[in-house]
């Protein structure tokens, strides 16, 4: 068995999983431990846990807009994941909330970008994370994100985006094709303006995303000539250290607004965070 998973986790290396062996740290269904001379055995479960990465902490606590028996609404602020994945595992909402809450079947019902602040919805428990997901699967969720970007000269009803957006896998950038039918859309229009500290002027800005292409607001801001504050991937990719939380995006999911598809209530959540470039007032 050891050779066997020597051959099976090379990422995990050679010493390490005879570490783990002498730790006991890989088990059988029934919780029997293997050890370095346990025989192999073809359609054996093995489980173990992966070591977890050294995480420098988020500063910024996560914010409760409202809880249910059913659904949590959570404020969260940049930087802290939405999910464990990768680089960031403790460093996650659900992570956090399942420990901070004592509640082990919390999880999300969609995504934010680790970068995005703003209203997020979980599900409280697994029973109820089908419902809440097929919202957002059919699009039955109206979404408005706030953004802080140089200023434009916008029309007063806004202007309505559109491109054809690809991502592909393993590459951090999205991009746009031209010459190609949009698969999507945004609605933007600017709320606000102001002069910045430095003499720039900037925009307060609402958009709308029709579709939910990844990157598709932070691609189309830039598109229009105005990309998002300290975007660290659009127009450029900048190399910005994980544990920077200096300049955060100014990107934040601001509303979010739905008929709840158990108790046909509708259901309107607006997160309360600021964004660091436009202080209210």
């Amino acid at each position: 068995m050891r050779d066997f998973l020597v051959w099976k986790l090379p990422r995990i290396g050679e010493a390490r999983i005879d570490e783990m062996l002498a730790d006991g740290r890989f088990v059988a269904v029934d919780g029997r431990a293997f050890t370095a001379s346990t025989p192999f055995c073809a359609q054996t479960f093995v489980y173990f846990h992966r070591d977890l990465p050294v995480e420098t902490p988020v500063p910024f606590p996560i914010g409760i807009l409202y809880r249910d028996e059913r659904i949590l609404a959570a404020d969260k602020p940049h930087f802290l994941s939405s999910i464990p994945r990768g680089s960031h595992v403790l460093e996650s909402v659900v992570v956090k909330l399942r420990t901070q809450l004592g509640m082990p079947e919390v999880t999300v019902a969609h995504r934010l970008d680790r970068v995005t602040s703003g209203v997020l919805l979980l599900t409280c428990e697994r029973r109820w994370r089908r419902p809440y997901q097929e919202l957002f699967e059919h699009h039955a969720v109206h979404k408005v994100y706030r953004v802080v970007a140089p200023a434009l000269d916008l029309p007063s009803e806004g202007v309505e985006v559109t491109s054809h957006i690809v991502k592909e896998r393993g590459v951090l950038q999205a991009r746009e094709i031209d010459g190609v039918a949009p698969n999507a859309r945004t609605r933007i229009r600017m709320v606000g303006r102001r002069r910045s500290g430095d003499g720039r002027q900037l925009g307060l800005y609402e958009a709308e995303p029709l579709t939910g292409k990844t990157h598709q607001i932070r691609l189309h801001f830039a598109r229009l000539g105005a990309p998002i504050l300290n975007d660290p991937f659009y127009p450029e990719l900048l190399d910005v250290a994980l544990d920077d939380f200096t300049h955060p995006l100014q990107l934040q999911a601001h509303r979010m607004s739905f008929t709840d598809p158990v108790d046909g209530r509708e259901r309107v959540f607006t997160s309360r965070l600021p964004l660091e470039a436009w202080p209210k007032g």
